[in-house]
């Protein structure tokens, strides 16, 4: 089988790059190989190649056959432009000045679309933090706002426990003054009552004594001892004296 110009995969898992060989066809990938010429690395933003133009281009000559792969990274770097113009120069199209006119005129194009993508993806790049940094300010602005209304709810409800507590205290001294008041308007209402018992009491106990004790020793003693001996003898009827029937 022809020489190979391939890539061989190194790296780890998830961060692999690769080295660009030159190796026998018969070989493993990542068998044993003849010469190295480069490396690319499809990780990186964007991917960096580095390539030996001179030996890729010796080996093309030569008749090594590119993959796929590789192929696109030789005619990314102008490798295989460069061998069709040397082609076309040996078969006697085109002299070598010409073709070296050729391939800096299409170096310099090349650079300029590398230098005006780069620009744009560095361009999309800092569009894209911006836009992340605009969507990150936008979540953490709702997640304060969001917090903000969570507090909010918070002195709310312990606002409106204080009230509810204060009221609470305000009907129980309510109720307490209340209480009191009837209390003491109970206790106003027994003294009242009391007072006039005993004044009626009294008051009843007096004028008996003075009633019975008083006018029964001037009515009925003083009278009967004025009258008695003269008024007698003078009021009593003279009874004629009468014999009795023998």
């Amino acid at each position: 089988m022809p020489t190979k110009i391939r890539l061989q995969r190194r790296g780890k898992k998830g961060q692999a790059f690769y080295h660009i060989v030159i190796a026998d066809g018969r070989a493993p990938r990542d068998g044993k190989f003849i010469e190295r010429i480069g490396i690319y690395n499809p990780v990186a933003i964007p991917a960096e190649i580095e390539l030996e133009f001179d030996k890729a281009l010796d080996w093309l000559k030569k008749g090594a056959q590119p993959t796929d792969t590789v192929k696109a990274i030789l005619a990314y770097k102008g490798v295989m432009y460069k061998n069709h113009l040397l082609k076309g120069v040996e078969k006697g199209a085109m002299t070598m000045e010409q073709a070296d006119v050729k391939f800096q005129t299409w170096l310099d194009e090349k650079h300029l679309k590398i230098s005006s993508k780069k620009n744009e993806q560095d361009l999309t790049i800092k569009e894209s933090r911006k836009k992340k940094l605009a969507d990150e300010v936008k979540v953490n602005e709702a997640k304060a706002e969001a917090i903000a209304k969570k507090l909010n709810k918070v002195r709310l409800d312990e606002a409106a426990q204080a009230a509810e507590a204060r009221e609470a205290a305000a009907a129980a001294l309510a109720a307490k003054v209340a209480e009191m008041a009837e209390a003491a308007e109970a206790a106003k209402a027994a003294e009242v009552v009391e007072e006039p018992v005993a004044e009626v009491v009294e008051v009843a106990e007096a004028p008996v004594a003075e009633v019975i004790e008083v006018p029964v020793a001037d009515v009925v003693e003083a009278p009967v001892a004025e009258v008695a001996p003269e008024v007698v003898a003078e009021t009593t009827p003279e009874t004629p004296e009468t014999t009795p029937e023998a």
